[in-house]
């Protein structure tokens, strides 16, 4: 039988939660999200689950890491579904402010990251993204204390910033990735696919397809510039507007120098990460798979 997570809105009930949680020193996960949550954060819970003895699951919509003509006002939101789910998963405690209590009257400090935020992939697109990222993630680390907590890896840029970002500052937080939880056709889950019209659902899991072709054929010898050529031509031809595609190195997203001797010489440079951004209809997906 499922218990109900206690829900905590302000800061004074926050520290009087975790207070609580860290009886006879137990340790901590924070699992941050924006809820509509689907089986992908269930699998980040899970994990946390196992890395830590209690978990607190953040809910807040960051209204900073939206430009004003995205997706803020529309974005999904199921609260009673994401408290059952997460009811089910017996989570310890939802933190779960409102903008009021994030951003008090008189706030005026931003966090301006720079490295892998600055990496010319989802940056080029949505300037103003990592710095609202940023801001928000180092107030729940601060807020919550935990000792660990668990991003997914569908949003790789973001997993680096942020980890950068607890390591830069000092906060004492060891971030974990987690794996890209997919349907089975290989569609990344994203709160946002619920904006997919039933055409576009059946094209989405192009994205996936591709990169796995991409992969390969880096992998089998290929030029890394010729696979992704060929990788964004299938995009675009299966009604995609691109916004990138690239092979950047998984650690620290760099761009990886061509070399005569092909992509064996290539995949020396270090671990690649292929990342993708494309807009299908009025919906923008991201993807990422290592190579």
């Amino acid at each position: 039988m499922s218990r109900s997570p206690q829900i905590v809105r302000t800061m004074p009930a926050l520290r009087r939660a975790l207070d609580g949680l860290r009886a006879r020193k137990a340790t901590l996960a924070l699992v941050p999200t924006m809820g509509a949550l689907h089986d992908g954060h269930v699998s980040l819970v899970r994990l946390a689950k196992r890395r830590a003895d209690k978990v607190v699951v953040s809910i807040f919509v960051n209204p900073t890491q939206f430009a004003p003509t995205e997706d803020f006002g529309s974005y999904p939101r199921t609260w009673k579904e994401d408290v059952a789910k997460l009811a089910a998963e017996q989570v310890d405690a939802i933190w779960h402010p409102d903008a009021k209590a994030m951003y008090p009257d008189g706030f005026a400090t931003r966090i301006v990251p720079e490295g892998a935020a600055s990496a010319g992939l989802e940056d080029r697109f949505r300037p103003h993204f990592f710095g609202g990222v940023a801001t928000v993630v180092a107030k729940l680390f601060t807020q919550c204390r935990p000792d660990v907590a668990v991003f997914g890896e569908k949003d790789f840029q973001q997993l680096r910033v942020v980890t950068q970002l607890s390591r830069d500052l000092d906060l004492g937080v060891r971030v974990i990735g987690s794996r890209t939880v997919r349907e089975r056709d290989g569609l990344a889950m994203s709160s946002r696919n619920v904006y997919l019209s039933p055409e576009e659902r059946r094209v989405a899991p192009t994205l996936y397809r591709t990169m796995k072709e991409i992969a390969g054929r880096i992998r089998a010898g290929n030029r890394i510039e010729a696979a992704v050529a060929g990788g964004a031509e299938l995009i675009t031809d299966a009604g995609f507007v691109l916004d990138y595609l690239e092979v950047r190195h998984a650690e620290t997203l760099a761009p990886i120098a061509s070399s005569r001797n092909g992509s064996k010489q290539e995949l020396k440079d270090g671990p690649l990460r292929i990342l993708v951004a494309a807009k299908l209809g009025k919906t923008r997906l991201i993807d990422n798979i290592g190579v």
